[in-house]
């Protein structure tokens, strides 16, 4: 049970971060509005970061179910614990958008754009095609998943920095904050064509929140869309750690 709490809150600080620094640029009369790209996607990262240091510990910290579903695939995490997982971190999604739109409630009445406030919550692509969006979610978590299993075997006596090894310090300090870089890179370079929700809790959840919350002037869910972010991230988890056990970085 503490596993899956530590899911569910897990993800609602990534989704309360990560959608909140959407909201911020994109809303109206925000002090951060139209801060661009860079701020979005150094506000995602950080929130990845944080979210892994609170809850890493207690429950390894997926906050995806990509992550999940390709852990179980390669062994690694027992399949009988998927589906609370996963729950949780839907229901995080959820809880963790409600409180952007707490946070941001004197601003969706101000905002005119629709698709610009379903921006805070899920994704959408840049061009509306189903075969290339799915393919860059496809590539994006693929990306995700083997960074964050290299991550995983990294050896902190091997770090160096200042000249000085790091053996006295523990991997799973530095883990976190790779992680949180390898999420930057994801989206500065891959993030352009779909929003990089790579993690279908990041985007169901939120879509979830969006469509039962009293948002002011909120327009259409886009549901034709949101099998996208749920499905290519699932596909990409798989091949990419399909891809890091076929190359034996496992051993």
């Amino acid at each position: 049970m503490n596993a899956y709490l530590a899911e569910f809150v897990g993800t609602a600080i990534l989704i309360l971060l990560g959608n909140g620094v959407v909201a911020n640029v994109v809303l109206t009369k925000t002090k951060g509005n139209n801060g661009g790209w860079i701020v979005i996607t150094a506000g995602w990262a950080m929130a990845v970061g944080l979210a892994v240091y609170a809850t890493g510990r207690i429950s390894g910290a997926h906050l995806n179910p990509a992550v999940t579903i390709a852990l179980a695939a390669g062994g690694g995490f027992s399949w009988s614990l998927v589906p609370g997982y996963i729950a949780a971190q839907i229901a995080g999604g959820i809880a963790g958008s409600t409180l952007v739109w707490l946070t941001y409630l004197s601003h969706w009445g101000l905002t005119q754009d629709k698709g610009g406030k379903l921006a805070c919550f899920s994704t959408g692509p840049a061009v509306r095609a189903t075969v290339p969006n799915f393919i860059t979610e496809f590539i994006g978590t693929a990306m995700l998943v083997f960074a964050v299993m290299a991550i995983g075997k990294v050896d902190a006596g091997s770090l160096v920095a200042v000249g000085k090894p790091l053996a006295s310090l523990n991997a799973s300090w530095w883990s976190p904050a790779l992680v949180s870089a390898t999420v930057f890179a994801i989206g500065l370079s891959l993030g352009g064509p779909t929003g990089y929700a790579i993690n279908p809790a990041r985007d169901l959840g939120p879509r979830i929140a969006h469509a039962i919350l009293p948002i002011a002037g909120k327009g259409s869910s886009d549901w034709g869309y949101a099998w996208i972010p749920v499905l290519g991230p699932i596909a990409g988890g798989l091949a990419g750690i399909g891809l890091f056990n076929l190359l034996g970085f496992a051993a």
